[in-house]
């Protein structure tokens, strides 16, 4: 660590200037603002992929702890949290809040006290993606906390989160056709073959949104529309932000009613829990603890649709390992969580010629959701090709990680190198697909207006149905479920896999092609939902002779 003004600088703090920003001045210094700061746990952390009760092949074999037991373990020290309360004391600092389960103590303060307690400069910036409070370079600590304290977040409120919505453009058909234009998820459903005879009863499905909300009474036309009973949504406040209806051009609300529209219709028995949060690094970092911690709901899967290109300017390394234990923390407590590859190929949004995945799909604790073009007839799939309209229309995310180790469930998959220079090795994305092009989109209802409106967005959501569907037939949850997904992808008709089309929307980067097996457009491919569960069931069965 290095020494700074009788401090050490915290590993993986250090945040770069976000590429095409400015400094346009300097925050007021008596403004309030509140930090987490994030805490080391009891014990070290257990790798699920590597955990003998995690790669059974059989769900009913694996043993899950519960969140009262994990905190146990696995949650902060009280001495710990004692010396960051007593050094908030020392800096005039209020306790916000001091969560064990978490390991996060919420501060508040005024920006000059902050700065001056964790040695930090702040400017305010200009972005064309909105103007934002940043620092560069580390957060610094006193020594006597070093090794206790993993992780500082609030201070740069930079933009940390896209959603991944494309809606669908009305153009003149290139030729006359009988192929529906849009489905409803029911529709979508069907042609994937998802389990009949369950609807989610008994599951709860979680869903994180950085900004807009829902309406109950579009909610209720919604699913009445569709001829079954409105699940039920709750909303809960994550840093203070709350469900915040905001209808206009592109609204994140859109987002907010793709998810819950489309998870609610696949399985309208599950209860959904929506956690609005703010699109910062910190509150990526709270909402996703907070969900996962969740001890009164109890989420048994996670659906996340929102997401960044990987890389410094964006997301700092201490956020990256808060995020990535917290999808740890939810393997080990039996709980899914399926994200949103992107929408913009493989350049993610990155004009700099090379390659990008989207984290925190490339995380190896969830279950990436690329995206395809579906066609059908009937109820019968005719088509199935990796979704890319170009760069105006958008392209499924995917590709290798920058950042994030092959996993060892992804070893037999013949994942190939970065197409960037030198040629990573590194964790493969996406690891399933479903219908996103906005061509063959989902109908949906926003802010009172019908629409038809595609995306990986969808396919988390899509996923994140079938998972609590799948949960309720085996009556366990499936839990981290890319170990079994990869064990079962060559056998028992599981998932359809998608062999035609690339994500290169520019033509430059070179980006990644389909083919048979595994790849970096589709992953291991689209659901066959109830060949699926019986897979999976009858992995039970054997397992338990």
């Amino acid at each position: 660590m290095t020494e700074h003004k009788n401090r050490v600088a915290l590993p993986g703090s250090e945040r770069s200037a976000r590429s095409g920003s400015r400094v346009v001045g300097a925050p007021d210094p008596n403004e309030h603002i509140r930090i987490s700061v994030l805490l080391r746990p009891r014990k070290a952390l257990q790798n699920p992929a590597s955990a003998k009760e995690m790669t059974a092949t059989s769900p009913h074999q694996r043993k899950y702890m519960s969140r009262e037991q994990f905190a146990a373990d696995y949650g902060a020290n009280p001495d710990d949290i004692a010396k960051i309360e007593a050094f908030a004391h020392q800096h005039n600092l209020t306790i916000v809040e001091a969560s064990a389960p978490r390991r996060t103590v919420v501060l508040s303060g005024t920006i000059a006290a902050l700065s001056a307690a964790f040695s930090v400069y702040l400017a305010n910036y200009e972005h064309p993606d909105g103007a934002f409070r940043g620092r560069t370079g580390p957060i610094y600590i006193p020594a006597d906390l070093a090794g206790i304290v993993q992780g500082v977040f609030g201070f740069d409120n930079r933009p940390q989160a896209r959603p991944h919505f494309r809606k669908h453009k009305p153009k003149p058909p290139k030729q006359p056709t009988t192929q529906p234009a849009s489905y409803t998820p029911l529709q979508v459903a069907q042609l994937y073959n998802f389990p009949t005879g369950v609807n989610g009863a008994g599951e709860c499905i979680g869903i994180l949104e950085f900004g807009g909300g829902y309406t109950t009474s579009d909610l209720n036309t919604y699913f009445q529309q569709l001829g079954i009973s409105t699940p039920s949504v709750t909303a809960m406040s994550v840093d203070g932000v709350t469900n915040q209806p905001a209808p206009g051009q592109d609204s994140p609300d859109t987002e907010v009613m793709l998810d819950i529209e489309v998870a609610g219709a696949v399985a309208p028995g599950a209860s959904i829990v929506v956690y609005f949060s703010n699109f910062t690094e910190q509150g990526w970092v709270d909402a996703i603890t907070t969900a996962v911690h969740d001890s009164v709901h109890k989420p048994s899967v996670l659906s996340i649709s929102w997401g960044f290109a990987e890389g410094q300017s964006i997301w700092s390394t201490q956020a990256i390992q808060a995020v990535n234990e917290a999808f740890q923390a939810a393997a080990t407590m039996g709980v899914t969580v399926c994200c949103a590859a992107g929408d913009d190929g493989s350049r993610d949004q990155v004009d700099d010629g090379l390659a990008h995945c989207d984290f925190p799909a490339s995380s190896a604790f969830v279950l990436a959701c690329g995206g395809t073009t579906l066609h059908s007839s009937g109820a019968n799939i005719t088509s199935e090709t990796v979704w890319n309209d170009g760069v105006n229309g958008g392209a499924t995310g995917g590709g290798i990680s920058d950042t994030i180790d092959l996993p060892t469930w992804q070893a037999n998959a013949h994942v190939p190198l970065s197409v960037n220079p030198g040629g990573r090795i590194g964790r493969g994305v996406p690891d399933v697909a479903g219908d996103a092009d906005p061509e063959t989109g989902y109908q949906i209802l926003a802010d009172g207006q019908s629409g038809i409106v595609g995306g990986t967005s969808a396919v988390a959501p899509l996923w994140a149905g079938l998972v609590a569907c799948i949960n309720q037939k085996l009556g366990t949850p499936v839990g981290f479920l890319n170990p079994l997904l990869y064990a079962l992808a060559s056998s028992a008709n599981a998932l359809h896999d998608i062999t035609t089309g690339n994500n290169d929307i520019t033509g430059q980067i070179g980006g990644y092609s389909a083919g048979p097996g595994w790849d970096p457009c589709t992953g291991l491919g689209s659901p066959n939902g109830t060949a699926l569960g019986n897979a999976l069931a009858g992995a039970s069965a054997a397992g338990t002779k």
